[in-house]
Protein backbone atom coordinates (compact mmCIF):
# COMPACT_ATOMS: atom_id res chain seq x y z
CA UNK A 1 0.00 0.00 0.00
CA UNK A 2 3.43 2.50 0.27
CA UNK A 3 3.73 2.04 -2.76
CA UNK A 4 0.48 2.61 -4.29
CA UNK A 5 0.24 5.76 -1.86
CA UNK A 6 3.73 7.13 -3.42
CA UNK A 7 2.31 6.47 -6.75
CA UNK A 8 -0.72 8.65 -6.10
CA UNK A 9 1.41 11.58 -4.51
CA UNK A 10 3.76 11.30 -7.07
CA UNK A 11 1.01 12.24 -9.55
CA UNK A 12 -0.81 14.81 -7.47
CA UNK A 13 2.46 16.73 -7.30
CA UNK A 14 3.14 16.52 -10.68
CA UNK A 15 -0.15 18.14 -12.16
CA UNK A 16 -0.23 20.35 -9.17
CA UNK A 17 2.68 21.70 -10.03
CA UNK A 18 2.31 21.19 -14.37
CA UNK A 19 -0.64 23.12 -13.44
CA UNK A 20 0.65 25.59 -11.37
CA UNK A 21 3.32 26.76 -13.41
CA UNK A 22 0.74 26.70 -16.25
CA UNK A 23 -0.65 29.29 -15.04
CA UNK A 24 1.16 31.68 -12.67
CA UNK A 25 4.81 31.69 -14.11
CA UNK A 26 5.00 33.44 -17.27
CA UNK A 27 7.23 32.14 -20.25
CA UNK A 28 9.67 34.58 -20.09
CA UNK A 29 10.91 33.98 -16.97
CA UNK A 30 11.63 30.48 -18.50
CA UNK A 31 13.28 32.21 -21.05
CA UNK A 32 15.46 34.24 -19.35
CA UNK A 33 16.97 31.01 -17.70
CA UNK A 34 18.26 29.16 -20.42
CA UNK A 35 21.55 30.22 -21.14
CA UNK A 36 22.43 29.70 -17.22
CA UNK A 37 20.42 26.35 -17.28
CA UNK A 38 22.51 25.03 -20.51
CA UNK A 39 25.97 26.42 -19.25
CA UNK A 40 25.68 23.73 -16.08
CA UNK A 41 27.14 21.37 -18.82
CA UNK A 42 30.51 22.76 -17.21
CA UNK A 43 29.32 21.21 -13.49
CA UNK A 44 29.27 17.61 -14.99
CA UNK A 45 31.22 15.66 -18.33
CA UNK A 46 30.78 17.73 -20.82
CA UNK A 47 31.58 14.09 -23.41
CA UNK A 48 28.90 12.10 -21.55
CA UNK A 49 26.25 14.79 -21.59
CA UNK A 50 26.87 15.08 -25.13
CA UNK A 51 26.83 10.93 -25.94
CA UNK A 52 23.30 10.96 -24.21
CA UNK A 53 22.25 13.99 -26.17
CA UNK A 54 23.30 12.59 -29.63
CA UNK A 55 21.68 9.38 -28.81
CA UNK A 56 18.36 10.86 -28.46
CA UNK A 57 18.86 13.03 -31.41
CA UNK A 58 20.49 11.53 -34.03
CA UNK A 59 19.96 14.42 -36.43
CA UNK A 60 22.80 15.86 -38.30
CA UNK A 61 21.42 17.52 -41.50
CA UNK A 62 19.24 21.04 -41.78
CA UNK A 63 15.60 20.67 -41.98
CA UNK A 64 12.29 22.53 -42.31
CA UNK A 65 9.37 21.81 -39.66
CA UNK A 66 6.00 20.54 -41.62
CA UNK A 67 3.01 22.87 -42.23
CA UNK A 68 1.43 20.78 -39.49
CA UNK A 69 4.04 21.79 -36.81
CA UNK A 70 2.57 23.49 -33.84
CA UNK A 71 4.32 26.22 -31.67
CA UNK A 72 3.84 26.02 -27.68
CA UNK A 73 0.24 28.26 -27.47
CA UNK A 74 -1.53 26.18 -30.20
CA UNK A 75 -0.31 22.20 -28.88
CA UNK A 76 -3.34 20.92 -27.29
CA UNK A 77 -3.15 21.36 -23.04
CA UNK A 78 -6.40 19.13 -22.38
CA UNK A 79 -5.53 15.80 -23.97
CA UNK A 80 -2.26 13.31 -23.11
CA UNK A 81 -2.04 16.10 -20.33
CA UNK A 82 1.38 14.18 -18.87
CA UNK A 83 2.83 14.47 -22.05
CA UNK A 84 1.64 18.01 -22.46
CA UNK A 85 3.09 19.28 -19.34
CA UNK A 86 6.83 17.47 -20.08
CA UNK A 87 6.81 19.25 -23.28
CA UNK A 88 5.62 22.42 -22.16
CA UNK A 89 8.41 22.31 -19.56
CA UNK A 90 11.01 22.06 -21.89
CA UNK A 91 9.47 24.56 -25.23
CA UNK A 92 8.49 27.39 -22.93
CA UNK A 93 12.18 27.93 -22.36
CA UNK A 94 12.70 29.24 -26.63
CA UNK A 95 10.58 31.78 -28.28
CA UNK A 96 7.17 31.57 -28.64
CA UNK A 97 7.72 31.31 -32.53
CA UNK A 98 9.19 27.96 -32.26
CA UNK A 99 7.51 25.11 -33.74
CA UNK A 100 7.69 21.05 -33.32
CA UNK A 101 5.99 18.11 -34.70
CA UNK A 102 5.87 15.70 -32.29
CA UNK A 103 3.54 12.85 -30.97
CA UNK A 104 2.25 11.85 -27.77
CA UNK A 105 1.57 8.68 -26.80
CA UNK A 106 2.91 4.69 -27.36
CA UNK A 107 5.18 5.11 -30.97
CA UNK A 108 6.07 2.32 -33.09
CA UNK A 109 6.37 3.63 -35.92
CA UNK A 110 9.66 5.32 -37.67
CA UNK A 111 8.51 9.21 -38.62
CA UNK A 112 8.98 10.17 -41.81
CA UNK A 113 10.61 13.91 -41.01
CA UNK A 114 12.05 15.10 -37.60
CA UNK A 115 9.11 14.48 -34.75
CA UNK A 116 9.46 14.64 -30.81
CA UNK A 117 8.57 11.25 -29.94
CA UNK A 118 8.43 8.94 -26.14
CA UNK A 119 9.32 6.11 -27.61
CA UNK A 120 10.87 4.47 -31.15
CA UNK A 121 12.18 1.11 -32.34
CA UNK A 122 15.79 0.47 -31.47
CA UNK A 123 18.43 0.23 -33.81
CA UNK A 124 19.56 1.71 -37.37
CA UNK A 125 16.92 3.92 -39.31
CA UNK A 126 15.26 5.49 -36.43
CA UNK A 127 17.16 9.01 -36.92
CA UNK A 128 13.74 10.92 -37.20
CA UNK A 129 12.17 9.65 -34.19
CA UNK A 130 13.96 11.89 -31.69
CA UNK A 131 13.44 11.01 -28.12
CA UNK A 132 12.48 13.04 -25.07
CA UNK A 133 11.41 12.05 -21.23
CA UNK A 134 8.03 12.52 -22.21
CA UNK A 135 5.10 10.85 -19.56
CA UNK A 136 7.46 11.23 -16.71
CA UNK A 137 5.37 10.71 -14.19
CA UNK A 138 3.93 7.12 -15.06
CA UNK A 139 7.63 5.70 -16.38
CA UNK A 140 9.68 7.28 -14.43
CA UNK A 141 8.31 7.32 -10.78
CA UNK A 142 10.77 6.56 -7.72
CA UNK A 143 10.15 3.57 -5.73
CA UNK A 144 12.20 2.01 -2.75
CA UNK A 145 12.76 -1.96 -2.56
CA UNK A 146 13.30 -2.85 1.07
CA UNK A 147 13.00 -7.00 0.32
CA UNK A 148 16.56 -8.11 -0.27
CA UNK A 149 16.64 -10.67 -2.82
CA UNK A 150 17.46 -13.43 -0.40
CA UNK A 151 14.18 -13.16 0.94
CA UNK A 152 11.79 -12.83 -2.07
CA UNK A 153 9.93 -15.89 -3.76
CA UNK A 154 11.99 -17.86 -5.94
CA UNK A 155 9.21 -17.45 -8.65
CA UNK A 156 8.54 -15.05 -11.75
CA UNK A 157 5.64 -12.92 -11.34
CA UNK A 158 3.80 -10.75 -14.25
CA UNK A 159 0.53 -8.37 -14.55
CA UNK A 160 -0.79 -6.75 -17.35
CA UNK A 161 -3.07 -6.39 -20.25
CA UNK A 162 -3.18 -9.37 -22.68
CA UNK A 163 -3.89 -7.43 -25.89
CA UNK A 164 -1.16 -7.90 -28.30
CA UNK A 165 -0.94 -11.03 -29.44
CA UNK A 166 3.36 -11.50 -27.98
CA UNK A 167 1.78 -11.53 -24.33
CA UNK A 168 -1.21 -13.86 -25.46
CA UNK A 169 1.40 -16.44 -26.44
CA UNK A 170 3.19 -15.93 -23.26
CA UNK A 171 -0.07 -16.52 -20.87
CA UNK A 172 -1.21 -19.65 -23.19
CA UNK A 173 2.46 -21.48 -21.70
CA UNK A 174 2.65 -20.04 -18.41
CA UNK A 175 -0.29 -18.71 -16.77
CA UNK A 176 -0.38 -21.89 -14.50
CA UNK A 177 2.90 -22.79 -14.09
CA UNK A 178 4.72 -23.78 -10.59
CA UNK A 179 7.53 -21.59 -11.43
CA UNK A 180 4.99 -18.67 -12.08
CA UNK A 181 2.89 -16.37 -11.09
CA UNK A 182 1.16 -14.30 -14.09
CA UNK A 183 -1.79 -13.19 -15.35
CA UNK A 184 -3.90 -10.93 -17.35
CA UNK A 185 -5.59 -7.97 -15.42
CA UNK A 186 -7.64 -6.78 -18.69
CA UNK A 187 -11.49 -8.21 -19.01
CA UNK A 188 -11.20 -10.94 -21.29
CA UNK A 189 -13.90 -9.02 -23.48
CA UNK A 190 -10.81 -6.41 -24.40
CA UNK A 191 -8.34 -9.58 -25.15
CA UNK A 192 -7.20 -12.62 -23.58
CA UNK A 193 -8.96 -15.39 -22.27
CA UNK A 194 -11.15 -16.02 -18.64
CA UNK A 195 -8.50 -18.47 -17.29
CA UNK A 196 -5.71 -16.18 -17.29
CA UNK A 197 -7.23 -13.49 -14.92
CA UNK A 198 -5.75 -13.17 -12.62
CA UNK A 199 -6.16 -10.45 -8.92
CA UNK A 200 -4.33 -6.85 -9.56
CA UNK A 201 -1.12 -6.74 -8.05
CA UNK A 202 0.98 -3.73 -6.36
CA UNK A 203 4.67 -2.83 -7.14
CA UNK A 204 4.89 -3.73 -3.35
CA UNK A 205 3.43 -6.88 -3.59
CA UNK A 206 5.40 -7.49 -7.04
CA UNK A 207 8.79 -6.49 -5.40
CA UNK A 208 8.04 -10.37 -3.07
CA UNK A 209 9.12 -12.15 -6.13
CA UNK A 210 12.73 -12.29 -7.25
CA UNK A 211 12.52 -12.28 -10.78
CA UNK A 212 9.79 -9.81 -12.30
CA UNK A 213 9.06 -10.26 -16.34
CA UNK A 214 9.37 -7.52 -18.23
CA UNK A 215 7.58 -7.53 -21.54
CA UNK A 216 6.57 -5.02 -24.00
CA UNK A 217 3.34 -3.54 -24.97
CA UNK A 218 1.97 -1.21 -27.57
CA UNK A 219 6.02 -0.19 -27.34
CA UNK A 220 8.28 -0.30 -24.51
CA UNK A 221 7.33 -1.96 -20.97
CA UNK A 222 6.42 0.38 -18.75
CA UNK A 223 7.44 -1.66 -15.37
CA UNK A 224 11.21 -1.70 -16.76
CA UNK A 225 12.12 1.38 -15.17
CA UNK A 226 11.05 -0.18 -11.70
CA UNK A 227 12.10 -2.93 -12.11
CA UNK A 228 15.65 -1.36 -12.57
CA UNK A 229 15.17 -0.08 -8.48
CA UNK A 230 14.21 -2.67 -6.95
CA UNK A 231 16.19 -6.22 -6.01
CA UNK A 232 14.49 -8.33 -7.87
CA UNK A 233 15.85 -9.92 -11.37
CA UNK A 234 14.71 -8.50 -14.50
CA UNK A 235 13.65 -11.41 -16.71
CA UNK A 236 12.88 -10.40 -20.91
CA UNK A 237 13.69 -10.42 -24.50
CA UNK A 238 15.92 -8.32 -26.13
CA UNK A 239 14.19 -4.95 -25.92
CA UNK A 240 12.48 -3.92 -29.68
CA UNK A 241 11.66 -0.40 -28.47
CA UNK A 242 12.84 2.47 -26.21
CA UNK A 243 12.46 5.69 -24.68
CA UNK A 244 14.97 7.90 -22.41
CA UNK A 245 16.11 5.19 -20.31
CA UNK A 246 17.75 3.69 -23.46
CA UNK A 247 16.70 0.28 -23.39
CA UNK A 248 18.48 -0.18 -26.74
CA UNK A 249 22.00 0.32 -24.89
CA UNK A 250 20.83 -2.63 -22.21
CA UNK A 251 22.76 -6.04 -22.40
CA UNK A 252 21.63 -9.32 -22.22
CA UNK A 253 23.37 -11.25 -19.13
CA UNK A 254 24.58 -7.66 -17.60
CA UNK A 255 21.83 -5.86 -16.72
CA UNK A 256 19.16 -8.86 -17.59
CA UNK A 257 18.03 -11.95 -18.22
CA UNK A 258 17.69 -12.68 -21.63
CA UNK A 259 14.93 -14.89 -22.82
CA UNK A 260 14.45 -15.88 -26.26
CA UNK A 261 11.73 -14.84 -28.26
CA UNK A 262 9.44 -18.13 -27.53
CA UNK A 263 10.35 -18.35 -23.90
CA UNK A 264 11.13 -21.58 -24.10
CA UNK A 265 14.22 -21.57 -21.80
CA UNK A 266 12.11 -19.80 -19.36
CA UNK A 267 11.53 -22.68 -16.61
CA UNK A 268 15.49 -23.41 -17.13
CA UNK A 269 16.47 -19.70 -15.87
CA UNK A 270 14.23 -19.23 -13.31
CA UNK A 271 15.80 -22.53 -12.01
CA UNK A 272 19.32 -21.58 -12.90
CA UNK A 273 19.27 -18.01 -10.86
CA UNK A 274 17.45 -19.65 -7.88
CA UNK A 275 20.85 -21.56 -7.69
CA UNK A 276 23.47 -18.50 -8.59
CA UNK A 277 22.21 -16.24 -6.40
CA UNK A 278 25.82 -14.54 -6.44
CA UNK A 279 25.11 -13.92 -10.42
CA UNK A 280 21.24 -12.81 -9.55
CA UNK A 281 22.93 -10.07 -7.96
CA UNK A 282 25.46 -8.57 -9.54
CA UNK A 283 22.80 -8.23 -12.77
CA UNK A 284 20.82 -6.50 -10.61
CA UNK A 285 23.25 -4.59 -9.48
CA UNK A 286 24.17 -3.65 -12.73
CA UNK A 287 20.63 -2.63 -14.01
CA UNK A 288 20.37 -0.79 -10.54
CA UNK A 289 23.81 0.78 -11.43
CA UNK A 290 22.72 1.87 -15.05
CA UNK A 291 19.76 3.63 -13.89
CA UNK A 292 21.00 5.88 -11.94
CA UNK A 293 22.00 8.32 -14.57
CA UNK A 294 18.26 8.98 -15.02
CA UNK A 295 17.90 9.97 -11.40
CA UNK A 296 19.55 13.56 -11.05
CA UNK A 297 16.88 15.99 -12.19
CA UNK A 298 19.30 18.72 -12.59
CA UNK A 299 21.39 17.15 -15.30
CA UNK A 300 17.98 15.39 -16.69
CA UNK A 301 16.44 18.64 -17.56
CA UNK A 302 20.15 19.81 -19.18
CA UNK A 303 19.95 16.60 -21.37
CA UNK A 304 16.33 17.71 -22.30
CA UNK A 305 16.84 20.95 -23.16
CA UNK A 306 20.14 20.14 -24.96
CA UNK A 307 18.35 17.50 -27.22
CA UNK A 308 15.25 20.66 -27.89
CA UNK A 309 17.92 22.83 -28.58
CA UNK A 310 19.87 20.36 -30.88
CA UNK A 311 16.35 20.20 -32.55
CA UNK A 312 15.31 23.79 -32.76
CA UNK A 313 19.06 25.02 -34.26
CA UNK A 314 18.63 21.84 -36.88
CA UNK A 315 15.16 23.21 -38.27
CA UNK A 316 16.80 26.90 -38.59
CA UNK A 317 14.90 28.33 -35.91
CA UNK A 318 17.01 29.63 -33.28
CA UNK A 319 20.93 30.54 -33.38
CA UNK A 320 23.70 29.60 -30.68
CA UNK A 321 22.29 30.71 -27.22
Amino acid sequence: MELISIKRRNKIRFYAKGFAQHVLVPNAWFRSRLASKLARINRYDPQWIQERVEYYNKLNAAFNVSAQALDLKSIPSTKQTAYYYDMRALLRHYPPSCRIDYKFGDNRDTAEIPTLVKSRAVGAGNDNNVLLKLNQVRHFMTIKDRVSYADKKNMLVWRGAARQQHRKDFLVKFWNHSLCDVGQVNSPARGGKAEWVKPRMSIAEQLNYKFILSIEGHDVATNLKWIAQSNSLCFMTRPKYETWMMEGRLVGGQHYVELREDYADLPEKIEYYTRHSEEANEIINNLQEYYRQFQDPVREELISLLVLNKYLKLSGQIAEV
